[in-house]
């Protein structure tokens, strides 16, 4: 019996090392604020049963075609910046929270950073070396808080397609710099042409797809608007055979919540909480139980809880609404 029993420990030991690899990431986007974060902030984020948060520093640039990125200045708030981003990591750190970093573009405006197009050769070169000193720096930090995993940019189409082996050079960048795992966030309509896939760990895909054209959809309505783009989904994993990361889903609770789910244009009125929730479920119901699916951070978590969302909002915040116990309850499966 003894010999059976010193036989059997190193294989459950193993079995449950293995099996803890593959539990998915329950991640919430942590949006940056003004001020530093504390306990208080990190309770919320752990009854919503999350076990990632994603730290988002932000770089800015002046217009589609400005090839300067401005990042870690003092006018900034303080949770984007890089002393920001160690802060947030360390208190997230003492919950064990872990933690993707996430470094994202914001054009003067809020002009889609899909656009961002430059209009010569020098300027491409401009941008080329500031983004390179902007991302590596995250990176930096990246490997000095031990994150789990860094996102190398955040949709940006027209640069990717039009400078592929700045690209590919830049992640061999990174590696030297950056030990964990890496991925890039690449828009709904943007994942299927991103041609450096086959270096990363994840395939990221913000996950705003259209589903559905109506009012509020019922669960199983929004479950079939998912199932061509889950194909596609599918394909491409089979293609790189890399898990799907999901690094940014989520649903307004708003009317037409299906339609465009990427909008983020402010109206007033027209909230309907039960389609921010049937949504919710639904995504869940149709990626969560698919081995090679990642995981995913829900869009957006702030850090005063108390004091936004509610029955009132219609943006995409789970906080205060139905949709928040419906998290805790699936991320807690």
């Amino acid at each position: 019996m003894k010999i059976k029993q010193v036989c059997i420990l190193p294989l459950l030991i193993l079995f449950l090392s293995c099996s803890g690899q593959h539990k998915k990431v329950n991640g919430l986007s942590f949006v940056a604020s003004s001020e530093a974060i504390n306990n208080t902030h990190i309770q919320p984020v752990k009854k919503a049963s999350a076990n990632y948060v994603s730290l988002m520093p932000f770089g800015f640039i002046k217009d589609l075609k400005s090839p300067e990125v401005r990042y870690n200045e003092s006018r900034q708030w303080f949770g984007e910046t890089k002393k920001g981003v160690k802060q947030y990591a360390s208190e997230f750190r003492n919950t064990n929270i872990k933690l993707m970093i996430k470094p994202q573009i914001w054009v003067w405006r809020g002009e889609f950073t899909g656009y961002i197009e430059m209009n010569t050769e020098e300027n491409w070169k401009l941008l080329e070396e500031s983004y390179k000193s902007f991302i590596l720096d995250y990176a930096e930090v990246a490997e000095e808080i031990k994150a789990e995993i860094f996102c190398i940019g955040t949709e940006l189409e027209q640069f990717v397609i039009n400078r592929p082996e700045y690209w590919k050079n830049l992640i061999q960048e990174i590696k030297k710099i950056y030990s964990g795992k890496l991925t890039y966030a690449a828009n709904w309509d943007e994942f299927k042409r991103v041609p450096f896939w086959n270096q990363l760990d994840f395939i990221g895909v913000d996950a705003y797809f259209p589903l559905s054209e109506k009012k509020s959809p019922t669960v199983d309505e929004f479950e079939q608007g998912w199932q061509p783009h889950k194909k596609t989904i599918k394909e491409i994993y089979d293609r790189y055979k890399k898990p799907i990361l999901f690094t940014e889903f989520g649903y307004r609770s708003v009317n037409f919540t299906g339609k465009e789910p990427w909008s983020a244009n402010r109206i007033s009125g027209e909230v309907n909480l039960k389609a921010q929730e049937n949504a919710t479920q639904a995504i869940y119901n149709q990626f969560w139980k698919e081995k090679w699916f990642a995981g995913g951070f829900l869009w957006k978590w702030f850090h005063n809880h108390n004091d936004v969302g509610g029955k009132t909002n219609n943006r995409f915040t789970p906080q205060n609404k139905p949709t928040e116990k419906l998290i805790q309850q699936l991320y807690a499966q």
